[in-house]
């Protein structure tokens, strides 16, 4: 008897059954017809988008505004907002899967409403204003537009809309087209199936292909919400579906009709095809149905499982029986596990011993028919039903020795969710499927559109999600349509909200700054624990200086380098100085952050408005070590010299930097003189490339000009010399009686630079040298015979013998040596 009264309204189309269960009555006034208006449904019981029909001819209402608005409507016929429309033809609407309104006027505007009436707006381009839009096709996260020159304009996401041409596409009238969604196709792009003559073009971002059907025009085609088969409807009244891919042809079916329909939709995966008060369900090998509305409009909105009807007097979703269902209240299932368990409760209630009867009977799948109730509850709207399933599951699993309560439980918490928000006042008819696919996430942010804010905390607190976008959305529409001041306000918001883990007041003092309540917002500011937070919003208040001292009081370096950053781009520079002078810690940043990025300018800045001069004639040394001519790299120092003029603290560097600005300009002189580079010399290296250049007046001039010990001069000069190897100037050095470095200085180089004869020069000249080491340096240079007479003059037979023994007894040098020995030594 159950399944009769439950199965009374089905529809077999085929081996398949069909429902309608009405979902609310009485939606929309008498006086608003929607015969007159273009409806555009969001999905997952979204809302309704109404918009007068421009090609209807509309009898004038007394009391009804002219001026066009859209209007939005809950499933139930209750307004949530209308938007006053003077911003151009509107040839598209449309609605995103996050139940955003888009409106696409013929220029190739399209503005991005949400339910609270804020906007984002963006232009299609490509050409959108001279050919015009023609129509447009929305999916959960894009659109194509049809431009009246053919071409296809794709936007992939509305958050970041980047609008780019499809592939060009075949001359002619297009008839009719649609798209499949990213989320179907093999390249996860858009594909666009344009009906063109006879056949249908398949459109993506790089091709255009000619599947070269013969059975068009087609003056409808509409894709399966999985996008796994697209119908083909003929003008003639002939329906061909087939696989999306075209590579199979499932059926035809004539529905012998010369009148166009209405809509060519889906119902779930079913073929539906609604005229205005005809709506034909096509199911498998050709069977169909027809559900037939007496004077009144029918408007179709697809879902995933199903199709909504919309009329003036009621909403309706038609859906096939789902499978659980079937078991449960189907024909077949008078024998079925999950029906004789629906029937044994029922007996209980009547307190008939064949209750017990009929759980013996289906014992060994008790288990299954408990799951098949659950999952039937949840797939009904009428909470008699469901609560006549969950108490049949219920007295199953309660002969159980064992079962897992988890589906039951959750099914339980879902049903009293989707009853609540299927309430009239709500108007969100979602089905159980749409719920799951929707999420229980999107749900509460839906409901946060309509400012449902505590159903949205009683459903958030059942499910254990958080809680805090709904106190901040809350708080957020306070103080945007609150009539309080503003201190008022506050107290209410915070005294609300104090306590409560993860609430942004940024983001609440956000929305009161975009509503003009600047006061406000920084009052809210102050309760947010999180610098990284306040920050951004005080400067775009133009609350600079507390915008750094709040990123200075975080401790954030990285936080008060990007307000540093902003201010000094915002600032003037005298400015900017003037906010970081009282905040050492913003000064010490941008010092470092100048040294870091080599910004001279800024640094020299820095140090002139807080009177350091030192580190400002740092600046400008370094600056002249990088300069490319010895000129510049002067006026640097000169530069620098004038910074320290005044502190007495700084005699010696002030010395150091006149002398090296001496230096610099008599180098740049010599430069320009001797056509040669002095640049980055030292005074020695100076003087002896002058002396090595054979200008020893100039080395001299250089000499006394920065007061070079003669020592030092000496050393320069003899390495020159040696360098060059200008022995001859060497030798004329040797006639000078007395040496500032001594001699032996002169004996090392010119022996190490090769000239062992200029080197012996100096040998007698060597004074202070240790005993016999005369007779070593004349070694050194070759000279054995003059080394013996050395030894000889130092009676060192040792030495004698040793010098024998090398020149050979044999030969002259050996045998002079061997005289000179013979003479001093014989006894």
């Amino acid at each position: 008897m159950d399944a009769l009264h439950a199965r009374a309204d089905w529809e077999s189309v085929g081996d398949r059954w069909f429902r309608k269960t009405q979902q609310y009555t009485e939606v929309f006034d008498q006086d608003l017809d929607l015969d007159n208006y273009i409806v555009a449904g969001a999905p997952y019981a979204g809302a309704l988008a109404l918009w007068r029909d421009d090609s209807k001819l509309q009898a004038h209402q007394a009391g009804r505004s002219l001026k066009p608005t859209i209007d939005i409507y809950s499933l139930a016929g209750k307004k949530l907002r209308t938007i006053p429309w003077d911003k151009g033809h509107v040839k598209s609407l449309g609605w995103s899967e996050d139940e955003v309104l888009l409106v696409v006027t013929a220029d190739g505007s399209v503005r991005c409403y949400d339910l609270q009436g804020d906007f984002s707006s963006f232009s299609l381009g490509h050409g959108a204003d001279n050919y015009s839009v023609e129509s447009c096709r929305f999916y959960g996260s894009g659109m194509v537009a049809l431009l009246g020159n053919n071409s296809l304009v794709s936007v992939s996401s509305y958050s970041e809309p980047r609008p780019r041409l499809l592939a060009a596409t075949p001359e002619g009238k297009i008839h009719s087209w649609a798209i499949i969604e990213p989320d179907s196709t093999l390249s996860r792009s858009v594909e666009v199936l344009l009906s063109v003559d006879s056949t249908v073009y398949v459109v993506d971002s790089t091709d255009c292909e000619d599947k070269f059907l013969d059975s068009g025009p087609f003056s409808h085609i509409s894709v399966s919400p999985d996008g796994r088969y697209t119908n083909l409807y003929a003008k003639t009244g002939m329906a061909h579906v087939i696989t999306s891919d075209f590579q199979e042809k499932l059926f035809q079916h004539n529905l012998d009709s010369q009148t166009p329909p209405q809509y060519v939709e889906w119902c779930g995966q079913d073929a539906l095809i609604a005229w205005e008060d005809e709506v034909h369900i096509i199911g498998p090998k050709n069977q169909s149905s027809s559900f037939i509305y007496d004077s009144t409009r029918v408007h179709v909105i697809s879902e995933y499982d199903g199709a909504r009807l919309i009329t003036n007097d009621f909403c309706e979703f038609l859906e096939r029986v789902p499978a659980d269902t079937l078991e449960v209240f189907g024909h077949s299932s008078e024998s079925s596990p999950a029906s004789i368990l629906l029937d044994a409760v029922g007996q209980l209630e009547m307190e008939s011993p064949k209750a017990d009867d009929y759980i013996q009977l289906i014992r060994p799948n008790i288990t299954e028919a408990v799951d098949t109730c659950v999952n039937a509850a949840g797939r009904e709207f009428d909470p008699k039903w469901q609560k006549r399933l969950l108490k049949a599951a219920s007295f199953g699993k309660s002969v159980l020795d064992i079962y897992n309560s988890d589906d039951f439980v959750d099914m339980c918490e879902t049903l009293r969710i989707l009853n609540a928000i299927r309430d009239f006042n709500i108007g969100m008819p979602l089905s159980f499927e749409q719920f799951h696919r929707l999420t229980p996430e999107n749900l509460i942010q839906r409901l946060l559109q309509r400012h449902e804010y505590l159903l949205s905390l009683k459903i958030a607190g059942y499910l254990k999600l958080p809680t805090d976008r709904i106190y901040v959305h809350w708080a957020s529409s306070k103080v945007r349509n609150g009539a309080e001041d503003d201190d008022t306000t506050c107290r209410q918001v915070v005294g609300r909200l104090s306590g409560k883990p993860g609430i942004s007041f940024e983001e609440i003092a956000r929305a009161a700054y975009h509503e003009g309540r600047g006061r406000l917002a920084t009052e809210l500011l102050n309760h947010e624990p999180r610098g990284g937070r306040q920050v951004p919003l005080l400067l775009d208040m133009d609350e600079d200086e507390l915008a750094l001292d709040k990123a200075i009081d975080s401790g954030d370096s990285d936080l008060i380098l990007f307000v540093l950053y902003k201010l000094k781009k915002k600032l003037p520079l005298a400015s900017f100085f003037r906010v970081i002078n009282a905040r050492p810690t913003a000064t010490a940043l941008v010092e470092s952050m100048a040294y870091i990025e080599g910004d001279d300018s800024l640094l020299k800045d820095l140090y002139y408005q807080d009177d350091r001069r030192t580190d400002g004639a740092n600046i400008f040394i370094k600056e002249s070590l990088h300069q490319p001519d010895a000129r510049t790299a002067a006026d640097k120092l000169a530069l620098a010299a004038k910074l320290l003029a005044e502190s007495k603290e700084t005699t010696s560097e002030l010395h150091a930097l006149k002398e090296t600005t001496t230096l610099l300009r008599m180098q740049e002189s010599l430069g320009r003189d001797l056509a040669d580079s002095f640049t980055g010399l030292s005074v020695n290296k100076t003087m002896f490339k002058l002396i090595h250049l054979g200008y020893h007046g100039r080395a001299k001039k250089i000499q006394s000009e920065f007061k070079v010990p003669d020592k030092v001069a000496w050393w320069i000069r003899l390495r020159a010399l040696v360098a060059k190897r200008d022995w001859n100037e060497i030798e004329e050095m040797a006639k000078t009686k007395k040496s500032p470095i001594g001699w032996e200085p002169f004996f090392n180089l010119t022996l190490q630079a090769g000239n062992p004869r200029v080197a012996a020069i100096f040998v007698p000249k060597c004074s202070g040298l240790a005993p016999g080491e005369t007779i070593t340096m004349y070694e050194k240079c070759g000279m054995r015979v003059k080394a013996a007479e050395e030894a000889i003059r130092h009676k060192n037979v040792e030495a004698w013998e040793r010098l024998l023994e090398a020149a050979g007894r044999g030969s002259h040098e050996g045998r002079e040596i061997e005289r000179l020995g013979s003479a001093a030594f014989k006894k």
